[in-house]
């Protein structure tokens, strides 16, 4: 089932943002690290496109993503035009100092009294926006929280006499395009849990996790202490793993799948099975490869062998 989230009070964050974009001079942008390109939203784009204002991306949470996927996506992202991208991660003290100056080579025409240098912070939900403006202004000015959509207002500040701030609500866009974007954000965090179901989207994280990272889920949840080859088995079979691992039972005598579902994206979103990278360029193209639409030579192939 694919995964839709645009809460009402974005449109209006839309409009807002597309009026404050005309007196921004650079768009900062944050993705969250460890899915680059699901959590970046085209409309922010498409935004930035029209008043052709130069974009700094930032893979926030870097400490939870696969280093090498992250240097992959920086190499990417730094191949775009009027566009430079950096990893790092919010949270640590000092990290977002790099950013006024990373802007300033974006904008060497602002920065002065009669010019100061404004910034726009923008992104989806949950990627920590506000913890970077928080991180800037080395004060708690914004309001944090781990649920997608804490942020409801912009908030603009002063860095120095030369420099501004705005801050915008997370904001997503009308319809996601691909199916497992949804899933790689419900798995981050970056979509509300109404418009989810725990277990789907454990199920999705297993089957990525299983392909891409076994050795870390064998470490964290000790599958070869329980016979279990974990290169043979699927996402069904790693959570009933962990429930049985944690006794994991409902009051019927069965596995209690849903408290494992929750369990499980914990652990991915906290780190704690270790630094893991939901995407990279490769197989970002590859799957969009796979979703392209069907040449009407195919189907007329495909027409041709089919019975009459």
């Amino acid at each position: 089932m694919a995964i839709q989230w645009y809460p009402g009070h974005m449109t209006q964050a839309r409009k807002k943002a597309e009026e404050t974009m005309e007196f921004t001079d650079i768009v900062i942008e944050v993705l969250d690290a460890r899915v680059p390109e699901a959590s970046h939203n085209p409309v922010i784009n498409e935004m930035r496109l029209f008043r052709q204002r130069p974009n700094l991306k930032i893979l926030n949470k870097a400490d939870l993503a696969d280093p090498k996927a992250t240097e992959a996506w920086l190499n990417y992202f730094n191949r775009q035009p009027n566009t430079k991208a950096v990893a790092l991660s919010c949270k640590k003290p000092g990290e977002a100092n790099k950013i006024p100056k990373v802007c300033l080579s974006l904008t060497p025409h602002r920065g002065t009294h009669l010019k100061p240098l404004r910034m726009l912070i923008m992104g989806i939900p949950n990627v920590g926006k506000s913890t970077l403006m928080n991180a800037l202004l080395n004060r708690r000015v914004a309001k944090v929280g781990d649920e997608p959509a804490v942020t409801k207002s912009q908030q603009r500040f002063d860095l120095s006499d030369t420099m501004s701030i705005t801050d915008t609500p997370g904001m997503m866009w009308p319809k996601i395009q691909y199916e497992s974007d949804g899933y790689m954000l419900a798995a981050s965090h970056a979509i509300g849990r109404n418009a989810v179901i725990d277990e789907d989207v454990a199920l999705f994280l297993a089957d990525n996790l299983l392909k891409n990272y076994p050795a870390l889920l064998n470490a964290r949840y000790k599958l070869d202490a329980m016979k279990i080859d974990v290169t043979k088995i699927d996402g069904v079979d790693l959570l009933e793993a962990i429930a049985k691992r944690r006794s994991y039972k409902r009051h019927d005598g069965l596995w209690d799948t849903e408290k494992t579902a929750v369990a499980f994206l914990t652990d991915y979103r906290s780190g704690a099975i270790g630094r893991i990278s939901l995407e990279t360029p490769e197989s970002r193209r590859l799957m969009m490869q796979e979703s392209l639409p069907a040449k009407p030579e195919e189907v007329a192939s495909e027409n041709a062998d089919e019975p009459q």
